[in-house]
């Protein structure tokens, strides 16, 4: 039973990771290992899981169906396992968490150190990256998302409000002058955020979308950032990635009385039934460390009470 056990393991590695090689690395064995694994569960089955071809993989239509099966085996496997140990009153057990890079880099790695000391037996895995991951399929407990949801079946718990700025190098804008309405974006240069549409990026209250030139986009918030110090143009960003470069000078906010209402960032999971008490746990902390964005508190006020500062 054991060893069927490590075979699932091995199939949802290989569809997480999307190949064997990263399946293998998941699991910290040689591919090798888990090719064959794949293999001999296959002839017991008496079906093919995969098509292979020389560049990708992909399940076929029974390897989906088992695939999803054989995750809800393991996640139910990994419930009862942690509902025993858990009379010891200690959480144990691995969190795979998707996050936004820039999220993850400014506000969730400086504070899961309190969530660890708490609960030393547990240890994260922190996938950074700004896509869309399919939480079922890629073998998630968790995804931090900041965007409208659209209806699906995950479960979502709202853990802080999100404000974007404009804002633009104090040279760039000694050299153009201050925008005072939207609509004087046009004889700006732009930096955009490549991950959303720029008619999104660029809205601001009332659904105005400025005519903005955007003469380099970037996917990353952060790279966003850098180029906005630079000079290079105008950019609309989270405050939790512009706060400090504002605190220090290195840009100012514009037409803050103009931005756009805030939106949520939410915690994502797949559902109540398969949500062990780790997780819980995890998503109240996460709950109570962003509730109050430390990074809106000081710095942000004007923008809270839209007022320019």
């Amino acid at each position: 039973m054991a060893d069927r056990f490590e075979d699932l393991r091995a199939l949802a590695a290989v569809v997480s990771g999307g190949g064997f090689a990263a399946g293998a690395e998941r699991l910290g064995v040689a591919k090798s290992a888990v090719s064959r694994r794949i293999r001999e569960l296959e002839d017991r089955l008496g079906a093919r899981l995969f098509d292979r071809t020389t560049r990708r993989i992909q399940l076929t239509e029974t390897g989906r169906e088992f695939h999803d099966r054989a995750v809800e085996l393991l996640a139910g496997l990994d419930e009862a396992e942690e509902a025993a140990s858990s009379a010891s009153g200690q959480l144990r057990g691995r969190i795979r968490v998707a996050a936004p890079v820039s999220f993850t880099t400014h506000c969730l790695a400086p504070v899961v150190g309190r969530f660890l000391e708490r609960h030393p037996a547990v240890t994260l895995s922190i996938d950074t990256d700004d896509r869309i991951v399919d939480l079922v399929r890629d073998g998630f407990d968790l995804a931090i998302r900041i965007a409208r949801l659209p209806d699906s079946s995950l479960v979502a718990r709202r853990l802080a409000t999100i404000r974007h700025a404009c804002v633009a190098s104090p040279a760039l804008l000694e050299r153009l002058g201050t925008p005072q309405r939207p609509e004087d974006l046009s004889r700006f240069p732009g930096v955009a955020y490549s991950n959303v549409e720029e008619a999104s990026y660029w809205r601001f209250a009332d659904n105005v979308v400025p005519s903005v030139t955007s003469q380099i986009d970037f996917a990353n918030g952060d790279a966003v950032r850098e180029a906005a110090i630079a000079g290079l143009g105008v950019a609309v960003l989270p405050t939790f990635i512009a706060h400090d470069a504002v605190r220090r000078g290195a840009l100012s906010i514009v037409l803050a009385k103009h931005m756009r209402p805030p939106i949520a960032m939410h915690a994502l999971h797949p559902s109540m039934r398969n949500q062990t008490a780790r997780v819980r746990a995890f998503i109240d902390f996460l709950v109570d460390a962003f509730g109050e964005p430390f990074w809106d508190r000081e710095l942000f006020n004007c923008l809270i009470e839209n007022r320019s500062p």
